[in-house]
């Protein structure tokens, strides 16, 4: 088969869904860098702003499930040029909401962006290059993620501090309207595809090796984002920083999580399910020093770009057991993982809030670090991962 020349123009229409997964990550996240003024301004407790995380991934979850059946009879240009609009009027809700209630809806429309557009996306960047860029195109792709998560919390946190926290959601908003027409102008378009057949994740879910894989997956996120989103209350009043240190430290975990990433793509190779099993085993340790130490400045922030960078390894991980547990099947397999991963995330940021809210600050920390130690026993030794014969 000739190998197609991969044009300008396609790596501009790719480029154009980093963007837009930048600025998901960075809007899907933002509350946890303002959890406290949001909060305050809204008459919430930290542990009901910390739903709107939880109303998010409810959404991103449902829509990552339903939307493959959608897009089967549409142009995906057209779906994500639409998923593109969700998520701009979702920010100016977030940014004009007089209540908590608004906030929660325009944090469900921007949950339908994430789901839609995360269980879509590799479809879309195998649609437009050559299987021989995909793993190129992919990089393009979740370079987005790594900007968003190294910069978004600490860029919101400071930001926040001088303009206010609708003040950030107002900035997002140009940006999410310049990415709109690069999209317009990038993305060819994309008709459906008549004889694709249709495909029920959740009958993946029989297969013995993915159900247990889903476990693991959805225990170690939920672990990972129960202390990640309140994270900001923990600094403020354990370690006592103010919102410069704060935004220092925030950066000092998105760049640890580059290391993460690079570190855990050298090692995927020969150690794929020593990582699976160790990565969350280190975390909850990470975890648990973090609380110990969390009250003295420097072994905190040395303890947290530690946990940063593990934290980041995870979802490399996974992604990488997709490709091998689900081959024969992956947009299925990665609808399947998005709504696995959403759902924890949801469930992560409930749990946390319920043990803020009514038990402690380190609760948070020891509960996260549970959920972690129950990942590793779900990966065990790698082998109840491993895909069998006569499975599919």
């Amino acid at each position: 088969m000739p190998t197609t020349p991969v044009t300008r123009q396609v790596w501009s229409a790719v480029g154009s869904m980093s963007m837009c997964v930048a600025l998901l990550i960075a809007s899907e996240f933002m509350p946890v860098s303002l959890l406290t003024p949001i909060a305050a301004d809204l008459h919430a407790t930290a542990g009901m702003a910390g739903q709107a995380i939880s109303i998010s991934g409810l959404f991103a979850v449902l829509t990552s499930l339903l939307i493959a059946g959608l897009a089967a009879r549409l142009d995906r240009r057209h779906v994500l040029l639409g998923l593109t609009v969700t998520m701009l009027l979702s920010l100016l809700l977030i940014a004009t909401a007089p209540d908590f209630s608004v906030l929660m809806a325009a944090r469900a429309l921007l949950g339908v962006t994430i789901g839609g557009f995360w269980a879509l996306s590799t479809a879309t960047i195998m649609r437009l290059v050559p299987e021989s860029s995909v793993p190129k195109a992919l990089g393009v792709l979740y370079t987005g993620n790594a900007v968003a998560v190294a910069f978004a919390a600490p860029i919101g946190s400071y930001v926040g501090g001088l303009i206010g926290w609708r003040g950030v959601f107002w900035a997002l908003v140009p940006l999410v309207l310049a990415n709109l027409a690069w999209q317009w102008v990038s993305l060819p378009s994309m008709p459906s595809k008549a004889a694709m057949p249709k495909t029920n994740v959740f009958a993946l879910l029989k297969r013995r090796h993915v159900a247990f894989a889903m476990a693991a997956v959805m225990l170690s996120f939920a672990g990972a984002f129960s202390t990640f989103t309140y994270l900001r209350p923990f600094l403020e009043v354990r370690t006592g920083v103010n919102v410069s240190q704060l935004s220092l430290l925030l950066l000092g975990l998105g760049l640890a999580g580059f290391v993460g990433t690079y570190g855990a793509s050298r090692l995927l190779g020969e150690h794929l399910y020593r990582l699976l099993a160790g990565l969350p085993l280190a975390l909850a340790a990470a975890t648990l020093a973090f609380l110990a130490v969390g009250h003295l400045f420097w072994p905190a922030a040395i303890v947290l770009i530690g946990w940063g960078v593990l934290n980041a390894a995870i979802p490399v991980a996974w992604s990488t057991w997709l490709t091998q547990g689900i081959g024969d099947q992956p947009e299925s397999g990665g609808g399947l993982m998005v709504a696995a991963i959403q759902l924890a995330i949801m469930a992560g940021a409930a749990f946390g809030g319920l043990l803020l809210d009514h038990v402690s600050l380190a609760a948070v920390w020891v509960g996260g670090a549970g959920l972690l130690l129950l990942a590793t026993l779900a990966v065990g030794g790698g082998r109840r991962l491993q895909l069998e014969l006569g499975s599919r």
